[in-house]
């Protein structure tokens, strides 16, 4: 990627930062401190109070359930049904933070989906402003604490996420996933750095906004590359298919870099715009330029 395509996308992200949103009809009435937990439906009586004990929350706090075939419907196009299991146990909580507050995540017993893996994917759903936290009573892969995640939020808010909308983001949560096993497995680092491929990938397409499958796939190509990570034919082939599906979502990317911009704690640092291969461009391209000057004055010494 040429260093003046990754100079205007840093500049696009500077200036987002520092952009005041203006609140839309999606978000009007979403109030400041309102908390909603979604319980997994197959959750015995026990693990449930239990888990509202971690969340610290009172047993009256506004509770809605997930089921399975609820997981089932957001991820069946994009892993086996046998992964995705038969009960749903996973349970998350949403609090509303004050407005221009970002996102900030915490897991519990969750062993493949990252926090910065929840927070890239739930912005994409559209979630902003909120303190998210995704927990279980025994140790899960996390995948669907995704759906509770969007179901919570809309609890809270009042309006409805479209359905295509929820489907992207779950399918992203997947495709990182995927990305993190090309990477090194189900490491912290790996999914992690996962997440960041996927955010940068997210802004390459929403700014050279690619028709074309192949398209697509150079883009897919070339972010990879800036990152140093190998990605396999198979992962590829679907984020091709994914990078098709956030296209039609129509996202305005100024929005998602702003909520991006305001995210919380390590996550900042986790989800920053494509640092690592722009730095190294930037050094790559100032040391050229020193060794240069170098060159002149030595070759200007040489001939007085």
């Amino acid at each position: 990627m040429k260093l003046l395509s990754k100079l205007s996308l840093v500049t696009l992200s500077v200036l987002t930062a520092f952009t005041i949103a203006l609140p839309t009809g999606a978000f009007a009435d979403a109030v400041e401190g309102e908390t909603v937990v979604t319980l997994g439906k197959d959750l015995t009586l026990q693990q449930q109070d239990s888990i509202l004990a971690e969340m610290k929350v009172p047993s009256n706090v506004n509770k809605i359930y997930v089921t399975n075939q609820e997981e089932h419907q957001y991820l069946g196009k994009y892993m086996p049904a046998g992964q995705i299991g038969t009960r749903a146990l996973s349970s998350a909580k949403i609090t509303i933070a004050a407005p221009g507050s970002g996102i900030s995540v915490k897991t519990n017993n969750i062993t493949y989906i990252t926090d910065a893996m929840y927070a890239n994917a739930a912005i994409t759903a559209g979630v902003k402003d909120a303190d998210i936290y995704v927990t279980a009573p025994i140790r899960v892969s996390g995948t669907a604490g995704l759906t509770g995640i969007i179901k919570a939020f809309e609890q809270a808010t009042g309006k409805p996420i479209s359905e295509n909308q929820k489907q992207v983001a779950n399918q992203e949560i997947v495709t990182t996933q995927d990305v993190a096993k090309d990477i090194g497995g189900n490491s912290q680092t790996a999914g992690n750095q996962a997440a960041q491929f996927m955010n940068n990938l997210k802004q390459e397409i929403a700014t050279q906004k690619p028709t074309t499958p192949q398209e697509y796939r150079d883009i897919i190509v070339n972010v990879a590359g800036d990152l140093n990570i190998n990605l396999n034919q198979t992962t590829i082939n679907q984020l091709v298919q994914y990078g098709q599906a956030f296209s039609t979502l129509d996202i305005d990317y100024s929005q998602l870099s702003d909520q991006i911009s305001k995210l919380r704690g390590s996550l900042s640092n986790i989800l920053s715009v494509n640092p690592q291969g722009f730095f190294d461009t930037i050094f790559e391209w100032l040391g050229s330029l020193f060794s240069a000057i170098g060159d002149f004055f030595t070759s200007s010494s040489s001939r007085q």
